[in-house]
This record gives structure tokens, sequence and C-alpha cells, in this order.
């Protein structure tokens, strides 16, 4: 079998990224509401953690950087967000960020009130303070699942 060229790799990196992204968004349509309860068993907790990893590994698919992040209500995934800053040259465009502005698009309104953060890394500051302001009830991040409760502007 012959090896795939540098174009081709990267292209199938994308393609199962996506694929990824996909089945975690899949994944996460099934009813999940505790997930978003502090305290609650973190099986469905894990469930959005790794879409946000998935979103992750889109990131690094087109050579961003390795963070990712998804915004959950309902029990479903309403924003999704690969780290865009390298792909758009745009020092806001933080996965945190991206979910929030993918969520307020797809709603079609500013007010976030009472969804969930999952990132696979703590949100700096500048994205916790976009959290707030978006009204968004908890921030969750990482492989341990730390909740870092209500996020603050500053």
């Amino acid at each position: 079998m012959a090896m795939p060229t540098h174009k081709h790799s990267r292209r199938s990196a994308l393609v199962l990224a996506v694929a990824a992204a996909g089945a975690a968004l899949a994944g996460g349509r099934r009813s999940a509401a505790s997930a978003e309860r502090p305290g609650a068993a973190a099986a469905p907790a894990r469930r959005w953690f790794d879409a946000a990893v998935a979103m992750q590994r889109l990131s690094e698919s087109w050579g961003d950087q390795p963070y990712g992040a998804v915004l959950v209500a309902g029990g479903e995934i309403i924003g999704e967000g690969p780290s865009r800053v390298v792909q758009r040259g745009d020092p806001s465009a933080h996965a945190e960020r991206e979910a929030i502005r993918d969520a307020q698009q797809r709603l079609g309104r500013t007010s976030l009130a009472g969804s969930v953060l999952y990132s696979t890394s703590r949100p700096c500051a500048a994205c916790e303070s976009a959290a707030a302001e978006a009204g968004v009830a908890r921030m969750i991040y990482g492989e341990q699942l730390a909740d870092a409760g209500r996020p603050q502007s500053r």
C-alpha cells in the first residue's frame, strides 16, 4: 500500500476529526440534562467533554491551537468551538468564544442563560468574561471535568 502524501494525510486527519465531532454531536443529542446540574453523574459530562475534545482535534487538523469547547443546554449541544486563532488570524477566536458565537448564531439570540460550557482546558479570563456576559451557568473543563463554577466578568 502506498504511503499517503502530506496533503492526503492532512485531509484524512480532517475527515477523521469531522467524523469524530459528528459522532460526539450525535451522542450529545441524547438526554443528559443531569450533566447540567452540579454534582450529577460524570458519565453525561464525559460525553460533552469528549465532544469538546473532538473540536480540539478538528482545530489541530488544520494546524490551529489545541483547544476545543462545546456549549450544552437542554440535553443538546447548542454551540461548537474549535480554536480558530491561527485559521482566522484572530486572537479572540478561542474555542470557548467560538462555541459561544456559534450557539448565539444558531439560536438567534445573545442570551445563553442556563447553558454549560465544556472545554478542554480552563478558559482564559476573556473567555470567562464572554461566558458570563452570555449568561453561561457553569464551566466544566479538562480531563478531570473540573467545575469552575459560574463564569465571572473580569
